[in-house]
C-alpha cells in the first residue's frame, strides 16, 4: 500500500510537470507569448501588492507589540512604587500603634 500510494504520488508530480512544460510549449505565437506574459505580470504585481500589505501589517503589529510592552512595563513600575508606598504607610502605622501600645 504505501508503495502503491508513492507511485501514485510521483505519478501525480511527473504529470504536474509534464502540464507545466506543455503549457509553455504550446505557446506558439508572439501574441500567444505577450498574453502570457501579461498574465504572469499581474499575478506578480498582485503578490508584491499583497507582499507589501502583509510586510505593512506585520510592521504595524510589531509597533503595537512594542507599544503595550512599553505601558506594561510603566505599569509595573507603577505597582511596585503603590507597593513601597504601602509598605512604607503600613510600617508608620503599626509604630504608630506600638507606641499607643
Amino acid at each position: 500500500s504505501a508503495q502503491i500510494a508513492d507511485l501514485q504520488q510521483k505519478l501525480l508530480d511527473a504529470d504536474n510537470g509534464d502540464r507545466a512544460k506543455q503549457r509553455w510549449d504550446s505557446i506558439a505565437t508572439i501574441l500567444e507569448a505577450k498574453c502570457a506574459l501579461k498574465y504572469l505580470l499581474g499575478e506578480l504585481v498582485s503578490s508584491k501588492v499583497q507582499e507589501s500589505k502583509l510586510q505593512s501589517s506585520l510592521e504595524q503589529g510589531k509597533a503595537t507589540c512594542s507599544d503595550m510592552q512599553k505601558m506594561l512595563m510603566e505599569e509595573r513600575n507603577h505597582v511596585a512604587e503603590l507597593e513601597t508606598e504601602f509598605q512604607n504607610q503600613l510600617v508608620v502605622k503599626e509604630q504608630q500603634h506600638q507606641e499607643k501600645v
